[in-house]
């Protein structure tokens, strides 16, 4: 792209988010992942004059470094970014999972610019806490993304150009944090998205074997089991996948959502019900489950004899913390699609009347989009309440949207 391309580009940028900024209406060239961010900024009331991102605490930071293993990774493949960030005039940096930022390092003009900014170690680059940026959009939409001068939501970026790509632990495939790149936007190129993946992907390639490492586990700080019942079903132990029949499925998840134990008769209620299934079948099943679990399971009552957590437990407690966006995007969908279990079909109800409840009290645009899109394409009254919350705010971004649900929802 030549220079005269790029300012036009620029000039653009500017344009689409100054109208954006004054009068809450954006131009239709305007990416919809940066006008939703642009929308969650707003809603934060991130102000675009902010003068640096805010800083988490640092020993605390520190300490989240020294956990991750994203440290040895980093540490192992150190030469190549600093080479990369040397060679471009560049700042790379890594974050966690909440786009906090572990590690950086620049080359000499552009790490003056990040210090100035607090693009540092510590830094906090979410899209609520500073604005639209390439490393919240990795980061949550999880995929490599790009962010080009006005397309940032703080003035303070507006000069940079940022291409960012999101980290797996390789084992667990569980998402880590992103690495990012940054220089000015003048330095813009064709070739900066792909630079992002291939130091993705060096660094995903020097990240140890962690199936052990507690970052692998799912919403635990303790190693022991972790099950998916949302959506999908799977089961990891201690970051191992193990693989069980459904039934055996079925009997584990209720013992995990039963810490205090189940006895015999209780078990076999809440798997069979009325089914003439023996007491023998059931047993049969236990045994397999106690040997794949390397003999955690007691007897007199059946009850797990290690830390358990599950994806359901999760999003009740988002509900009743009243966190419904971070609720929506936890659950994955239907629990244990295809159970014939009288108590994993009574829960799977209870979650989603639950998570539908929580909408209508608090129909936040995000939820409601997310939920109406991928979870409840037919449910048109979350729409239509969400949009009387917005009635007073005709120009949000999330007002098309949910009026061509309603339209899909009709048909």
């Amino acid at each position: 792209m030549s220079d005269g391309d790029l300012q036009d580009r620029r000039v653009e940028a500017v344009r689409d988010w100054t109208l954006f900024i004054e009068q809450g209406d954006a131009a239709a060239r305007v990416r919809p992942e940066i006008l939703s961010s642009w929308g969650r900024a707003r809603e934060a009331d991130v102000s675009a004059d902010v003068s640096a991102a805010p800083m988490a605490d640092e020993s605390e930071t520190a300490a989240v470094w020294c956990d991750s293993p994203l440290q040895q990774a980093v540490e192992s493949v150190e030469d190549d970014l600093r080479r990369t960030a040397e060679d471009g005039d560049l700042v790379i940096a890594v974050t966690d999972a909440r786009t906090r930022i572990l590690w950086t390092y620049g080359g000499r003009v552009m790490r003056r610019k990040a210090e100035s900014v607090h693009f540092v170690a510590g830094g906090r680059w979410d899209d609520e806490s500073v604005g639209t940026n390439a490393l919240d959009l990795a980061n949550r939409l999880d995929v490599a993304s790009m962010v080009f001068s006005a397309e940032h939501y703080a003035r303070i970026v507006q000069n940079w150009v940022c291409w960012a790509a999101p980290l797996h632990d390789p084992v667990s495939g569980k998402q880590l944090g992103v690495v990012d790149l940054s220089t000015t936007w003048d330095r813009t190129h064709p070739i900066g998205l792909a630079t992002a993946r291939v130091m993705a992907k060096l660094i995903e390639a020097a990240i140890p074997d962690s199936a052990h490492h507690p970052s692998a586990l799912e919403e635990t700080d303790d190693p022991g089991l972790v099950m998916t019942l949302l959506g999908t079903v799977e089961t990891r132990l201690d970051g191992q996948r193990l693989l069980l029949s459904r039934r055996q499925s079925e009997v584990l998840a209720l013992l995990a959502l039963h810490p205090e134990g189940l006895s015999l008769e209780q078990l076999h209620a809440m798997v069979y019900g009325d089914a003439a299934i023996t007491f023998s079948t059931l047993k049969a099943e236990v045994s397999h489950l106690r040997q794949a679990l390397g003999g955690q399971l007691s007897s007199r009552p059946y009850r797990l004899l290690m830390p358990a957590a599950t994806d359901v437990q999760h999003v009740l407690t988002l509900i009743r913390g009243g966190h419904v966006r971070a609720a929506v995007d936890a659950y994955g969908g239907d629990l244990f699609p295809g159970s014939d279990s009288p108590a994993l079909n009574e829960l799977a109800d209870y979650v989603a009347v639950a998570l539908r409840e929580a909408l209508l009290a608090d129909p936040d645009p995000d939820a409601v989009l997310r939920y109406s899109e991928e979870l409840a394409p037919y449910d048109r009254e979350v729409v239509e309440v969400c949009l009387r919350r917005l009635a007073a705010h005709p120009a949000h971004p999330a007002v098309p949207l949910l009026k061509a649900r309603l339209v899909v929802a009709g048909h």
